[in-house]
């Protein structure tokens, strides 16, 4: 069957071909052009399309580099439809190492945008029209806010079955059913025809290779399920993700300075010890202790808090099904072949 050759922002991509389109979004105070620089893969046989973006806000880099090992992955040269990679969303806020815009704009909170409105209006407006619109899927990729750090995980809001089935292909240790917030990507992109998976990994403006290694090979666990992809060269994973019930934050009772006994991926017991927050001046403490049983999906990396800050994100999981499933997760990673690369400190 012949294929069409893809038009994107005004140049045509042939089947088996791919190409880096520069989309106008503005010009800097400079007069520098500032552009949303898209990498087109189009497939020599009709698929589905698929789109991947990082960096929307501009301080999660830990997506930009899953970005960078997806387009580096041999089995793009089987690929069936389109791809999309948009490594930097938000090119104003990863150039100035900051979560927001130039105006102070949080970017996930201006969807879909507009035309005439501001320049997140427009922006949003762009990857709405450009990307989004013409997509079946979208994965978008984040990491924790700054000064905390999360556990890779796929955050969906699925309007069908085959979504959710995605969302566990993917292969991070947790899946979580999470509700669309107004403004979002994720809202807007769902309005207009297109689900997307959230995948949440790490801290901001760091790399982790875990987080990189899930990330990367889990969108290619996607594409695989999409039939946009060979199995070819993709290792079996015994693993399966742990679906989250809930989650609740548990938060510091004092001011102080934060000694944390506990990690990310850790499972732990109802009134099991995980941190004390201390007077700097040493004449008191205040314990932190889990409200229930359940996995650490996120905590806080500042050693300081004040009273009432975010300290654990603790999911409501099954304690003993969570231990064996994230322990055969660490097992899979450490004999996966995909991303031999030394670990990013």
């Amino acid at each position: 069957m012949t294929v069409e050759p893809f038009s994107f922002g005004g140049r045509r991509i042939a089947a088996g071909e791919a190409e880096t389109v520069d989309l106008p979004i503005s010009v800097l105070t400079d007069h520098t052009p500032a552009t949303m620089s898209v990498r087109v893969f189009h497939g020599r046989r009709p698929g589905p399309t698929l789109f991947v973006s990082a960096a929307i806000h501009g301080d999660e880099i830990i997506g930009v580099e899953v970005c960078r090992r997806l387009m580096q992955a041999p089995q793009l040269a089987s690929l069936r439809g389109t791809l999309l990679v948009v490594p930097i969303v938000n090119t104003f806020g990863f150039l100035n190492q900051s979560r927001y815009l130039p105006d102070r704009r949080d970017l996930n909170r201006c969807f879909p945008g507009s035309e005439r409105g501001s320049l997140a209006s427009r922006l949003a407006n762009i990857f709405m029209t450009e990307i989004a619109a013409r997509s079946d899927l979208g994965i978008d990729l984040h990491s924790a806010a700054l000064h905390r750090t999360n556990l890779p995980q796929i955050r969906v809001s699925a309007s069908s079955r085959e979504t959710l089935d995605l969302a566990r292909a993917f292969g991070a240790p947790l899946v979580i059913r999470a509700r669309l917030r107004e403004g979002s990507m994720r809202e807007a992109a769902r309005n207009a025809g297109c689900d997307v998976l959230l995948y949440e990994a790490g801290e901001a403006l760091r790399f982790d290779e875990m987080s990189a290694r899930i990330g990367a090979s889990g969108i290619l666990r996607v594409m695989r399920a999409m039939k946009m992809i060979p199995a070819k060269g993709l290792p079996k994973r015994e693993a399966q993700p742990v679906v989250v019930n809930g989650s609740a934050w548990v938060r510091a009772p004092a001011s102080g300075l934060l000694r944390l006994f506990r990690d990310v991926g850790e499972h732990v017991a109802d009134g099991q010890l995980l941190a004390i927050v201390a007077s700097p001046f040493g004449t008191a403490e205040a314990e932190i202790r889990a409200p229930a049983a359940g996995v650490l999906m996120g905590r806080a990396t500042m050693p300081v808090v004040n009273e009432g800050d975010a300290v654990y994100h603790l999911a409501d999981v099954p304690v003993d099904d969570a231990e064996d499933r994230l322990s055969q997760l660490a097992a899979d990673l450490e004999a996966d072949p995909m991303f031999d690369e030394d670990e990013i400190l």
